[in-house]
């Protein structure tokens, strides 16, 4: 060991360091989607504390104004027994030394620099400067010079990256023996001197065959090293990661590669508990190896499944049932809307739904929050439903990078460069139900994160719609398009809850705020009522904004507004006192035609109304059943008996 510290001493002596700390290696687009970019640095001497000093990226381009887009603190950090620190994603191998989240550094013609200066002197968007610099490096992959950032970060060379996806290579520092810096394009060599001098590492490969396991599973993980260990190897690993602890497993932890050999599999045996704790996600990772030894991957993470999830009482807008979620509106909700018609109706819904002193609006984070529960599966609490694609997704598989193949994420029904809202800075943080936004009618940014018209959606799916008007997108080929009245009542809502949106014929290009087919969306509307999961997910997103989605409450005022009841006054359609109500259930529902009715007392009228409360057909002093004879859809049942009333929704095949 004594000589392998003189023996690198004396190579380190030999160079001519006009600072202690140089950029050693940059990766900035590997692959092209760059989930493995990374930057290494150098000291000029072994384990050397990188307290006090700073990584800052700046954007060389005409938009970007050699101005900083993010900042990394290496506070904390030292350089190994080589003299080097990796900072790079989770996929870079060896592992680094320190994360940072994949598709971060920006491709060129960009800079990065090192100072020696604290987080808080670089806010985003500061201008480039030499003040405090120790080190920096301007790049691109086939771009033209940026000179602004060439200049004021005192360079004379733009370096070059022209790696492929089939040929990655990262810009790479050199010193020759006449102690000249050079650097060149190459295959990345993150943790291993550039050159192949240095001290040689060993490093430890985490391996599993699943990535996906269920509780009550038994599972292997191997450990293997590039070279046989020349005396025994103790470390340990931890499987923890969120909720997922101890208590969740057993299997040794503490493991011992023997001499002359290079690998060790643990057997880990997962708990079958009978607690609904969502599905959770394991993190293999390595607590202690010692340099030479390093790892070669880590933050391996397998997903357990948990079988203990619940099933709701109601079913999915694939199967849907109707009356067994109650609305959670307050009591005389919308009671100030009775006798009014046309404009004065749709002013005074929008008096309610935007009420400044009483609605809320989250932050587009928030989101993911709320959609986990308005979107919930019914079939299985552990995941969301797919709005188009109309089937269930873990909520795990959140999109949380460039890659949305399998993920989910939030798809606007009303498309924010249709409707001229977007994101702020402050949006992208989950701060919580009981942190908000005073917000307005007049506040239309808030319609970025109004959870009332996002839904959960396939990644490439939203993609797949962008920003087209319903009626030109009509959903994936072979679905049952069980969405299609959901997604309209979405758009209808927001174009009452924000001034400056509309619904109108056709598909209207060029003119933010107007959004397209009005025509398709009533039918879809018509066509597809409001179902227990739609009433749900309403209840569900009043607990955080407050307010409500009308049309999905009484369906029938989209006909007042938009449709063929235009200049009627509006009556809350059926509405029943509480202390009136007759007490009778309502059998089977969905129904094929005849309707058996429980719990009468004596002989009831039976009224039978479409959705939009026109009356279609009486029925005096039924008894037990009552034969609908009307075609398919969504009616209203009004049952009256000894003074007494009460109002069933029915679904007929």
């Amino acid at each position: 060991m004594k000589k392998i510290t003189i023996v690198l001493l004396l190579l380190i002596s030999g160079f001519s360091w006009s600072q202690v700390l140089v950029i050693n290696e940059l990766d900035a687009d590997t692959p092209s989607i760059d989930t493995h970019e990374f930057i290494e640095l150098k000291s000029e001497t072994p384990n050397f504390s990188t307290d006090g000093y700073i990584l800052v990226f700046f954007n060389g381009s005409s938009s970007g104004g050699d101005r900083s887009y993010f900042t990394y603190d290496l506070n904390g950090l030292t350089t190994d027994i080589n003299g080097l620190l990796v900072v790079g994603s989770v996929n870079v191998t060896p592992f680094p030394q320190s994360l940072m989240a994949e598709n971060v550094i920006q491709n060129g013609p960009d800079a990065v620099a090192i100072y020696q200066a604290s987080i808080f002197d670089f806010p985003e968007e500061t201008v480039a400067t030499q003040t405090n610099l120790i080190d920096a490096m301007v790049y691109g992959t086939n771009d033209s010079d940026a000179t602004g950032l060439l200049t004021k970060l005192g360079q004379t060379v733009q370096h070059n990256d022209n790696g492929t996806n089939a040929n990655p290579k990262s810009i790479q520092r050199y010193v020759d023996d006449m102690d000249n810096v050079t650097f060149s394009a190459a295959t990345p060599t993150p943790r291993r001197e550039n050159d192949g001098s240095g001290i040689t590492i060993n490093a430890i490969t985490i391996s599993v065959v699943d990535a996906q396991v269920e509780e009550g599973d038994v599972f292997d993980i191997t450990f293997t090293a590039d070279t046989d260990v020349t005396s025994d190897l103790n470390f340990n690993i931890s499987l923890d990661n969120d909720g997922f602890n101890t208590s969740d497993f057993v299997g040794a932890t503490s493991l011992t590669i023997p001499s002359g050999l290079n690998t060790i599999t643990t057997t880990i045996t997962l708990i079958d508990d009978a607690d609904d704790e969502g599905d959770e996600v394991l993190k293999i990772r390595f607590l202690d190896l010692v340099e030479p030894i390093i790892a070669n991957n880590g933050a391996i993470e397998i997903r357990v499944v948990d079988n203990d999830f619940t099933v709701a009482a109601w079913g999915t807008p694939l199967e849907p049932t109707y009356g067994i979620v109650e609305s959670t509106q307050p009591n005389g909700y919308y009671n100030s809307l009775d006798g009014l018609a046309d404009v004065q109706l749709r002013q005074a819904l929008q008096d309610i739904v935007a009420d400044p002193s009483i609605v809320r609006a989250q932050t587009y984070a928030d989101v993911i929050d709320i959609l986990k529960e308005a979107d919930e599966n019914p079939e299985n609490s552990n995941e969301v439903w797919l709005v188009y694609l109309e089937e269930g997704r873990a909520k795990l598989d959140i999109q949380t990078n460039s890659l949305s193949t399998g993920k989910w994420n939030r798809e606007h029904t009303f498309p924010r460069s249709r409707g001229g809202f977007d994101s702020i800075e402050e949006d992208e943080i989950a701060d919580g139900v009981d942190i908000y936004w005073t917000t307005k009618a007049d506040s239309l940014r808030h319609g970025n994160s109004d959870a009332h018209a996002l839904r959960a959606v396939d990644g490439p799916e939203n993609s797949s719609r962008n920003n087209q008007f319903y009626g030109e997108y009509n959903g994936p080929t072979g679905t049952a398009g069980k969405f299609k009245g959901d997604v309209a009542r979405g758009v209808f809502y927001m174009a009452v809850r924000y001034n400056g949106l509309e619904i109108v014929n056709g598909f209207p290009e060029g003119n933010v705020g107007e959004f397209g087919d009005l025509a398709t969306l009533l039918e879809w509307h018509r066509n597809d009522p409001p179902d227990d999961f739609e009433m749900n997910r309403n209840n569900v997103i009043y607990n955080w904004q407050f307010n409500r989605n009308p049309f999905i409450d009484q369906p029938d005022m989209i006909e007042y507004i938009w449709g063929n009841m235009i200049g009627e006054a509006w009556t809350q359609v059926l509405s029943v006192d509480d202390n009136t109500e007759l007490k009778v259930a309502l059998y089977p529902n969905p129904t094929s035609g005849r309707v058996y009715i429980s719990g009468l007392n004596a002989n009831a009228d039976v009224d039978v109304y479409s959705i939009d409360g026109k009356l279609l057909k009486q029925s005096q002093s039924v008894e037990d059943y009552i034969d609908l004879d009307v075609t398919s859809g969504m009616y209203l049942l009004k049952l009256t008996s000894n003074n007494q009333s009460v109002i069933k929704k029915i679904i007929v095949d």
